[in-house]
């Protein structure tokens, strides 16, 4: 199976963007629903959106509009591209790998395999 490595995290302005990557080392990235959360101090962990393994995407309410998920299944990375970031938007961001389908948006525990985390920090 995949092993998956976050990266991107930085402090940024509120309205500023921020692009986070996941790199997928390993075998198999392609077959993999893959799906970003956060998790800020104090907080369950969220969803934010899934990716098909054809590339479709599907946001939770909070990010629709403002957050874009996206994949290159030959370079075995996925990315989310934040815009507009709010204060709100500080956590470790997280992305984790599971099985399809893809058709929904699921809890973490159906995503077997996690990267280690990588932190945004948005300020006012």
């Amino acid at each position: 199976h995949v092993q998956l490595a976050e990266s991107g995290g930085d402090s940024v302005q509120a309205g500023g963007s921020l692009r986070l990557s996941c790199a997928a080392s390993g075998a198999g990235f392609y077959t993999y629903c893959m799906a970003w959360f956060r998790q800020a101090p104090g907080q369950e962990r969220e969803a934010l959106g899934i990716i098909s393994t054809a590339g479709k995407a599907i946001y939770a309410d909070s990010v629709k509009g403002r957050f874009t998920i996206s994949r290159s299944n030959a370079d075995k990375v996925m990315w989310l591209q934040m815009n507009n970031l709010k204060p709100d938007d500080s956590a470790m961001y997280y992305c984790a790998a599971g099985y399809p389908p893809c058709t929904a948006i699921r809890g973490q525990e159906m995503y077997p395999i996690w990267g280690q985390g990588t932190q945004v920090t948005v300020s006012s």
